[in-house]
């Protein structure tokens, strides 16, 4: 069942700018983003990107040493997000970076919101052309473990996630 909630432009805008690898100047790429959050806007109606809710590629190393870490932090514990996660990991055979989307849904969110966001989750979908990945998770104990994500991404064959070996 679709909720009639619509993404806003932004929303659109700041997916684009994740997919796209364009090759740019070390200025560039540090403004790029690694994550963020997404969010219902306060009347419910359109799914907006949260204020002060994303890592950016230059915030690594400076005031984020493991991006992964920083951004379960950024989830709220009682009400749910859709998030875009850019996952740097390595395989046996290569290095790869591949857009996440993950739709957090924890058990102690209320009711009324697991099922706007459920309902609504199509809608930023659809815009989000060319995701491989999506990941529905309902606690922090689903989410912690990189090992989980390294799952998602490859099963076995993941290495490393963000440099750090699994």
């Amino acid at each position: 069942m679709a909720s009639g909630v619509t993404v806003n432009d932004e929303v659109i805008r700041v997916f684009n700018d994740m997919k796209v690898r364009k090759s740019s100047t070390q200025d560039e790429v540090k403004k790029r983003k690694k994550a963020v959050l997404f969010c219902l806007s306060e009347d419910r109606k359109k799914i907006i990107v949260e204020e002060g809710k994303q890592i950016l590629v230059g915030d690594i190393g400076e005031t984020v040493d493991d991006p992964y870490a920083c951004f379960v932090k950024l989830l709220p514990l009682n009400d749910c997000r859709y998030g875009l996660y850019d996952a740097t990991y390595e395989t046996k055979e290569s290095k790869k970076e591949d857009l996440v989307f993950i739709f957090w849904a924890p058990e102690s969110a209320p009711l009324k919101s697991k099922m706007i966001y459920a309902s609504s989750k199509d809608a930023i979908k659809k815009k989000f052309t060319g995701i491989k990945h999506e990941w529905q998770v309902n606690g922090l104990d689903d989410i912690q473990d990189r090992a989980t994500l390294a799952e998602k991404l490859g099963g076995n064959v993941v290495v490393s996630l963000e440099g750090k070996p699994l």
